[in-house]
């Protein structure tokens, strides 16, 4: 016989031209798809043992192998595009959520939003998670090394990482501000009024826009001629930004006199700070100047004493929406400016 047409273990027709189906390997494990999906994507911690025993005990009887050219066009066709951010209690990261979200609704699709709290191992979960639903793209909102997305990376997965670049790899996809330049409109804007002596706090070094941030601040104080001493970069690992300005401005006063200025690397960091400073009952012109970064939406309601560089979030979701397209840039690097609440 020359046919191609021959019985499966069981006893069931099978065709040796086509392929296994996922809807196959999911009938015979008694299982959704979306559960055989997750198994093959390595998140078997998703279902019971019993259920991951199942599934791969059926992928092997039935040979199932996923199709790369099948997923791309799945992926391709997908509704879905997933944001990952870092912190979503940050206003700013929620700020530009929501305009990703404005954005990709305005082409017809959805967002899926996931918060990694800055973790990696939590980071790796959700890149999986999206992964099996077959998102179009992966929104990396301040990403975090971590081995999946390496992996990821490696594999050619379509990502897109925004404010911070990609760890380890500056040629991947990249939307944001030039950090680095905005540290350093940051501290001409501090010199252009006399301030020369000033203390700079900041997150975790594992950010590119924190490193670009203060390199940048450094750079043109140094060039001024009044460099900022090394202790005076404060910061406190691990802790969240509120406590990383808090803790900096309290080393600050119990170390004699405050600083003319302190520069924080966010908002957040600045309201930490301005809250010990203002605990510490300074005289007004014993407070130091205070300058920020993002510029987020409460700053008018909550913050109106702080200068800040604003990012501009509306930006970022027509950006998003643009890098996911088929031939989008590698690199979109928007507009900054430094929004002054100096008093009169």
């Amino acid at each position: 016989m020359t046919g191609k047409t021959g019985l499966s273990r069981r006893g069931r027709p099978a065709t040796a031209d086509r392929g296994v189906s996922i809807r196959a390997v999911a009938a015979r494990a008694q299982v959704s798809i979306a559960t055989v999906s997750r198994v093959v994507n390595g998140l078997p911690n998703m279902a019971s043992p019993e259920t991951v025993a199942r599934v791969r005990a059926a992928i092997a009887e039935l040979g199932y192998r996923p199709s790369s050219a099948g997923r791309s066009l799945r992926q391709r066709e997908s509704r879905l595009v997933a944001v990952i951010a870092a912190n979503l209690a940050n206003p700013a990261m929620t700020a530009i959520s929501a305009s990703v979200e404005v954005a990709l609704r305005s082409r017809g699709l959805v967002l899926a939003l996931c918060d990694s709290h800055d973790q990696a191992e939590l980071q790796d979960e959700y890149l999986l998670e999206m992964r099996a639903h077959l998102v179009r793209a992966t929104v990396l909102l301040g990403a975090v090394a971590s081995p999946k997305l390496v992996a990821m990376i490696e594999t050619g997965e379509p990502l897109v990482f925004v404010n911070r670049r990609c760890p380890g790899d500056d040629d991947q996809p990249f939307i944001g501000i030039d950090n680095r330049q905005a540290g350093r409109d940051a501290a001409a804007f501090l010199l252009a009024k006399g301030i020369r002596d000033v203390a700079v706090a900041h997150g975790h070094l594992a950010s590119s826009a924190t490193i670009d941030r203060i390199a940048g601040i450094g750079e043109a104080f140094a060039d001024a001629g009044a460099p900022v001493p090394p202790e005076r970069f404060l910061t406190t690992q691990g802790a969240e930004h509120l406590e990383i300005g808090y803790r900096a401005a309290d080393h600050l006063l119990a170390a004699g006199r405050p600083p003319a200025g302190l520069i924080c690397a966010s908002d957040m960091i600045a309201f930490g700070a301005h809250r010990r400073l203002t605990e510490a009952g300074l005289a007004p012109g014993a407070m130091p100047r205070l300058l920020g970064f993002d510029d987020n939406p409460l700053n008018p309601w909550v913050a109106p004493w702080l200068s800040s560089v604003r990012i501009p979030y509306q930006a970022y979701g027509d950006a998003v929406v643009r890098m996911i397209d088929a031939d989008a840039p590698r690199r979109i690097i928007l507009a900054h400016q430094i929004v002054d609440r100096s008093p009169p």
